[in-house]
């Protein structure tokens, strides 16, 4: 037994009633993701690779189905060609957004490699920025979305083409919006402009709550498969769901004018891609009871950690602030000797591209940067916030508490090593 066995049980003991609702949202989930499969007769032939130029790839054509109804939405791209989430929200606002559009962010600035991508501090070549798409950003009222200044800038300015929301925190120290907040914001922005496209950067959000953003007014979500969507199994790729019209459009920006969705083949199995999808619920409570546990642990050892253990949640992550740069350190450090890849390796901060501060990031896992494996990362600067997220099984979960308990309570002794 664990020198720490103890605290963690008593930890499980007092976070038993979340653990109850995380259960009944996965099975919630996994229903509507069974129907999906059921529905569409996914067959063992959908499996095959493809060469060439991918016409009648019917692997690629089914993923698309399945996704868009198990995501509650009207048609869905979904390609391992896609690099990340980054690229697939690119990819989306790039389709449908024109020179002289302008994007309203209701959530106040987008993630670090966005801003990038956007083009708000260096308009790199084929940002938004050089193609005349504008970004206006709305700040939080009071960790909440601001609506009256939404509603007013909408009113003012008839060149906003997209209500922008992101649902993850980023490297913001707030938590995720939740579905029902997205539901009265996409209300009340609906009650005077029809004309806008919703859109929510859905990464991490994905199977955490009931229902998706598009099963509530969103034209569009986008996300990562390496996250929630691909259940630990999906090697690489991104997905883009919503309004039918608003996917085609997307489709021409995917490959070109005219050939959109009907091109693009896949060597390799989809099938990781269809299981992945499959077990992205379970994955995702896994997750999710992984972070309730650490909430709770962090708490008993007084630290702030948001979402707090008793909240309601929307997305995968747990913040927690440090008092010290050292502490932010010996965590994520702890996190990655806890891991059944690289446990050997010793991360540092170092300059990431894309990211404005030094990051360090903790990631000994199967799939490179998969978040629903257990992974810790954070921007050095003040204050100093871990967000730590994933983890395959909830018994690693477990296992690494021990280990990033041990790391904390010895630093805080005046032992250095982990």
């Amino acid at each position: 037994m664990s020198l720490y066995s103890d605290t963690i049980e008593k930890a499980e003991s007092a976070v038993i009633s979340q653990f109850q609702a995380i259960d009944r949202i996965a099975l919630h989930c996994s229903r509507r993701v069974l129907r999906a499969f059921q529905t569409n007769g996914v067959s063992a032939r959908h499996f095959a690779p493809t060469e060439g130029y991918g016409y009648d790839d019917i692997g690629r054509d089914m993923l698309d189905r399945v996704f868009a109804d198990a995501l509650q939405a009207e048609d869905a791209l979904v390609r391992p060609q896609i690099a990340n989430g980054t690229h697939a929200i690119f990819l989306a606002l790039s389709g449908v957004l024109e020179p002289g559009d302008r994007i309203l962010s209701v959530t106040d600035l987008p993630y670090d490699t966005l801003q990038t991508a956007i083009g708000m501090n260096d308009a790199l070549a084929n940002s938004l920025t050089r193609f005349g798409i504008g970004l206006e950003c709305v700040p939080f009222e009071n960790g909440s979305i601001h609506m009256d200044r939404v509603i007013e800038r909408l009113k003012e300015d008839p060149s906003i083409r997209m209500v922008y929301a992101q649902r993850s925190r980023g490297y913001a120290w707030r938590n995720a919006i939740t579905i029902s907040e997205l539901e009265a914001c996409f209300t009340a922005v609906r009650a005077i402009r029809d004309d806008v496209i919703l859109f929510v950067d859905n990464c991490y959000g994905e199977f955490v709550e009931p229902d998706e953003p598009t099963a509530i007014g969103a034209d569009l979500i986008a996300g990562s498969l390496i996250k929630n969507c691909g259940g630990g199994i999906a090697p690489t790729g991104g997905y883009i769901a919503g309004r039918k019209d608003l996917i085609e459009r997307i489709s021409y920006r995917l490959t070109t004018p005219g050939s959109g969705r009907e091109v693009g083949s896949y060597a390799a199995s989809y099938r990781p891609f269809f299981q992945g999808l499959f077990l992205a619920p379970h994955t995702v409570s896994q997750c999710m009871k992984s972070a309730v546990l650490l909430a709770k642990l962090f708490e008993t050892l007084g630290y702030r950690s948001m979402p707090s253990s008793n909240a309601i949640r929307s997305d995968i992550i747990q913040s927690v602030e440090f008092d010290t740069e050292e502490e932010l350190v010996a965590f994520c450090k702890a996190v990655q000797s806890a891991a059944p890849i690289d446990s050997f390796v010793i991360p540092e901060p170092w300059e990431m591209p894309g990211y404005a501060d030094r990051v360090i990031m903790a990631a000994g896992a199967f799939v490179q940067g998969a978040t629903t494996e257990l992974s810790a990362d954070a921007p050095i600067r003040k204050p100093y916030i871990g967000y730590v997220q994933g983890a395959l099984t909830y018994e690693h979960a477990v296992l690494a508490a021990e280990t990033i308990l041990k790391a904390l309570i010895d630093l805080r002794s005046g032992k250095k090593e982990l």
